[in-house]
């Protein structure tokens, strides 16, 4: 018996032995994880102009705000559509791509819109323009209208210039020059040998741009009526073709074509308060001019009295908004999101929109109609592709719509493929047969 003990205690002994051998030689020390850096992603303001995909790239993707990994994505994806890409709609069909990111960059594509049109047009009207250079040139002087005729497009002269803007008033350096994101390589190696600047940039170019900003020229004021003055007026107050074009569209769409006050000039969006500060002393209105033009437009609005228990809600001007009591914002708020709906299908609807005086709208909607017998409504089998991509409610899901119809026609399968949420789908349906 002792014998058979012990031989037991012995074996177990052996069994814990090889346990703890075993042990100690698949241990490892814990991982020393002090070196370890995250890298977050930093918020980097894009600079978009228009661009070729077919010509950018790896760094030029990144300025584009897409990860290595995307960037690696779209390259490879590049090369499985033949080396080239040939449209928009090529181009969005890469998964790298997200619908967010492509309505961000889509306008700035120069690529026809799909591959019908490509094929058609040869890419005409997307090839890019050879640019000019007239000599050597200081481009911290150059004009919107001086990038153009060198052969830039309006849209890449404007990115010159919020560039040149961003980095104090002045390019500084050939090197500054070219981190401008639309000068491909190829345009700066053109350019590089006629700009007027030095090689490298200063340690102190901050500072140089705050000088280069102070030696702007002087504007010479005198007194003027705000109602009276045209384009050139408003240019010669220091302001720039788009802002002049804009301070006049303000005056006479928005204004019935006068200003009424001091208040009406401040409002202007392209006005700055520091400007507004310089320009007040030398504003004179015409105060006959203002009070006949008030009696007007008392007067109009006496003659166009709207019975809006009579008035369709999917008809009502922008004038009766501003006549039941609306703001130009609310009211353009309403006409804008209708137009992009396509019509209005639900009162709670209009209730939706964004910045809207809803207490005042509401009371509008219970006394108006609203008549949704001549909006355009679809199936999801059928519905234009154009169309999903631009409505409000399906262009988020316009692309897997696009998709699952081509092999499923059963709408109630691919509601179920497409998962979307309940709320969503519900305001969905409101514009489908």
């Amino acid at each position: 018996m002792k014998k058979i003990y012990y031989k037991k205690v012995a074996f177990i002994g052996m069994l814990l032995i090889i346990l703890f051998a075993f042990q100690n030689y698949t241990y490892k020390d814990k991982e020393n994880f002090s070196d370890v850096k995250f890298i977050y992603n930093s918020s980097v303001s894009i600079h978009l102009a228009e661009f070729d995909p077919n010509d950018l790239n790896e760094t030029q993707w990144q300025n584009l705000g897409f990860t290595e990994k995307q960037i690696s994505t779209i390259l490879n994806y590049k090369k499985v559509v033949g080396g080239k890409f040939i449209s928009k709609e090529q181009f969005r069909k890469c998964f790298a791509v997200s619908a967010d990111k492509f309505d961000e960059l889509g306008s700035y594509i120069l690529l026809p819109e799909t591959n019908k049109e490509a094929k058609t047009d040869g890419f005409k009207s997307f090839e890019k323009k050879s640019i000019t250079i007239p000599g050597r040139f200081n481009p911290d002087q150059f004009s919107a209208n001086d990038w153009i005729k060198m052969g830039f497009s309006e849209r890449q002269a404007e990115a010159i210039l919020k560039y040149k803007n961003y980095l104090g008033g002045s390019f500084v350096s050939k090197e500054k020059f070219k981190e401008c994101f639309i000068i491909n390589e190829e345009n700066y190696k053109k350019l590089a040998p006629y700009l007027v600047l030095p090689e490298k940039t200063p340690n102190n170019y901050r500072s140089f741009a705050k000088n280069f900003n102070t030696e702007k020229t002087k504007i010479q004021y005198h007194s003027f009526d705000p109602n009276m003055l045209d384009f050139d007026g408003w240019k010669a107050l220091g302001f720039s073709d788009k802002q002049a074009q804009t301070i006049i569209n303000y005056r006479d769409r928005n204004l019935n074509g006068n200003f009424k006050s001091l208040e009406d000039i401040q409002k202007c969006f392209v006005i700055s308060t520091e400007k507004f500060e310089e320009l007040k002393p030398y504003i004179k209105f015409n105060s006959f001019a203002i009070a006949r033009d008030n009696e007007v437009s008392k007067a109009e609005i006496k003659q166009e009295k709207t019975d809006f228990s009579k008035t369709d809600l999917n008809a009502i001007t922008y004038k009766q908004l501003l006549e039941f009591g609306l703001d130009e914002k609310s009211a353009g708020m309403i006409i804008g999101f209708r137009k992009k709906l396509g019509g209005f299908v639900n009162k709670e609807q209009i209730l939706t929109t964004y910045n809207i005086d809803k207490e005042l709208v509401q009371k509008l909607l219970s006394i108006a109609l609203l008549n949704s017998s001549n909006v355009q409504k679809y199936s999801l089998v059928d519905a234009p592709e154009e169309w999903l991509k631009n409505h409000p409610y399906f262009k988020y899901s316009a692309d897997k719509i696009i998709f699952y119809r081509l092999s499923e026609k059963d709408e109630k399968k691919i509601w179920k493929l497409l998962k979307v949420k309940p709320e969503y789908e519900a305001r969905m349906k409101f514009y489908l047969k």
